[in-house]
């Protein structure tokens, strides 16, 4: 586990906490490392979680599937993100969605109990533990307000420009990439994949934008 000291010091949850105190808060916090292969069910729906967990290394699917195999997808978890912590609560439910590894990928799973009560030995950091874990769960709600936007437009054409409008002002720049392949935004979206192809191509050839794979450009 402390190959992924670095790791977590950039995550938001632990974001002015040093290396040093991070280790040293590991074993207050219950933490524990576990490995997925790619394909490999992480969390499945219906199960009750009493760990906020953080992806040091691989790739994660947050997904919902219906009872026919039919996947959207959700969310993608990136190196360094926590997720987890909205069930983690007393009370709150089992899990609505998969989570599942894209890539073989690497968890550290906290005890969500210990990491919002002071520990026995008071370690000075570990109310800016809790203090980040408040903004970041302000952060992921941002983020689901963002989708939900998204998912209100009608129309293939209309989801694709609000999501690739925000990309833009979020990254700061007319050129940048996104976090997803093909099939993967067409699942983000909730639009067929063909249909959202062939608007991609439409806009590309009315100068809208120009792209490559995942590499997009607004004119």
């Amino acid at each position: 586990m402390k190959k992924y000291i670095p790791v977590l010091k950039c995550t938001s949850l632990f974001q002015g906490v040093s290396e040093e105190e991070i280790l040293s808060m590991l074993d207050c916090l219950g933490a524990a490392l576990k490995s997925y292969q790619r394909g490999e069910m992480v969390i499945r729906q219906g199960d009750y979680l009493s760990d906020i967990m953080v992806l040091v290394e691989g790739k994660l699917h947050i997904q919902r599937d219906d009872y026919w195999g039919n996947s959207n997808l959700i969310n993608i978890v990136e190196v360094g993100e926590i997720f987890g912590e909205a069930y983690a609560a007393p009370d709150s439910g089992a899990i609505v969605n998969n989570v599942i590894a894209a890539a073989d990928s690497s968890v550290i799973f906290l005890d969500a109990k210990k990491v919002v009560t002071t520990c026995p030995s008071a370690c000075k950091f570990h109310s800016l533990v809790v203090q980040n874990l408040f903004y970041a769960i302000s952060q992921k709600n941002r983020k689901l307000m963002q989708k939900l936007g998204y998912l209100s437009n009608r129309t293939t054409r209309e989801k694709l420009m609000s999501y690739l409008s925000e990309e833009s002002g979020r990254q700061n720049s007319v050129t940048f990439t996104i976090p997803f392949n093909r099939q993967e935004l067409a699942d983000f979206l909730s639009v067929d994949r063909s249909a959202m192809s062939r608007e991609l191509c439409k806009m590309r050839d009315e100068g809208l934008i120009r792209f490559e794979r995942s590499r997009f450009t607004l004119i």
